[in-house]
C-alpha cells in the first residue's frame, strides 16, 4: 500500500493496481501548485464530507477518470445528479471493494456544500487492504467513538488532522492515537492557511515524548506500508 500526500487533506492511496483519491482539494491550494490534477489516476474517490476544501476537484477528476465516488448518501447523490458514478454509504456501514474492506466511521464536524446545502454527516474511513489497515479520520474532533476501531481492526497507520481550530490539534491527536491503539501517525489538515499553521518540530517532539511517530510529509511525498 502506497500513500501520497497531496496537501491539506488530499491523499492518493495505491492498493495493488487500484488508485484511490481522498478529499481532492489541489487546484486552489497554492502550496500544492506542483501537483497536476490532470495527471492523477483515480479508480475511486473517497470523500469524508462536503466542505469545499475537500471536494473542490472531485468533478473534474471523476469525469476524466470515471472514478467511483464513495461517501455518505447525500454527497454521492449530489455527484450522481451531475452524471458521475457513486457508491453511497452511511455511518457504521462497510463494503468489500476490490481494494479491500471499507468502513465509514463517525467524525465530529460539520458538512455542507459550497452553496450552503446539506452535505450529510461527516465521517472517516477504515481501510483493510493488501494486509495493511489504515484509518483516515477526516475532519474531526477527538471522540470516544475512536475507541471502537481497535475492537475490530488492528491499525498499521492512522491519518489524523492536527491543525487545530477546525479539527483536533496536536494534543488531542495524541489522545486519539491512544484511543485507536496506533502509534504510527501521518498528520494532515495543517498549514494550508493561517488558522491551521503548526510548528512542525514541536508537533513531532510532542508525539515522540509519548512514544509515538508523527510523519509530516512534503506535498507529493509518499510512504509505503
Amino acid at each position: 500500500m502506497k500513500i501520497t500526500f497531496y496537501g491539506h487533506a488530499s491523499l492518493g492511496i495505491k492498493v495493488n493496481d487500484i488508485y484511490i483519491l481522498v478529499d481532492p482539494f489541489i487546484t486552489a491550494n497554492p502550496k500544492a501548485s506542483k501537483i497536476h490534477t490532470e495527471s492523477l489516476k483515480a479508480d475511486y474517490i473517497l470523500l469524508t464530507h462536503a466542505h469545499q476544501d475537500h471536494i473542490l476537484d472531485v468533478e473534474a477528476i471523476a469525469k476524466r477518470t470515471n472514478a467511483v465516488i464513495v461517501s455518505n448518501f447525500e454527497i454521492v447523490s449530489h455527484f450522481e445528479k451531475l452524471g458521475m458514478e457513486g457508491h453511497p454509504m452511511n455511518l457504521g456501514g462497510q463494503w468489500d471493494f476490490e481494494f479491500g474492506n471499507l468502513k465509514y466511521v463517525n467524525a465530529i464536524h460539520t458538512s455542507s456544500f459550497p452553496d450552503g446545502s446539506y452535505g450529510g454527516q461527516p465521517g472517516g474511513f477504515v481501510i483493510e487492504g493488501e494486509h495493511k489497515n489504515i484509518y483516515i479520520a477526516g475532519d474531526t474532533a477527538l471522540t470516544m467513538d475512536m475507541k471502537l476501531i481497535p475492537l475490530q481492526t488492528k491499525l498499521d497507520l492512522a491519518i489524523l488532522p492536527i491543525g487545530d481550530n477546525f479539527t483536533m490539534g496536536i494534543e488531542d491527536a495524541i489522545l486519539a492515537s491512544d484511543f485507536i491503539e496506533c502509534d504510527k501517525v501521518l498528520g494532515y489538515h495543517y498549514d494550508t492557511f493561517g488558522y491551521i499553521e503548526i510548528d512542525h518540530e514541536e508537533a513531532k517532539r510532542k508525539f515522540y515524548e509519548k512514544g509515538k511517530d508523527l510523519m509530516l510529509l512534503e506535498i507529493g511525498e509518499s510512504i509505503e506500508l
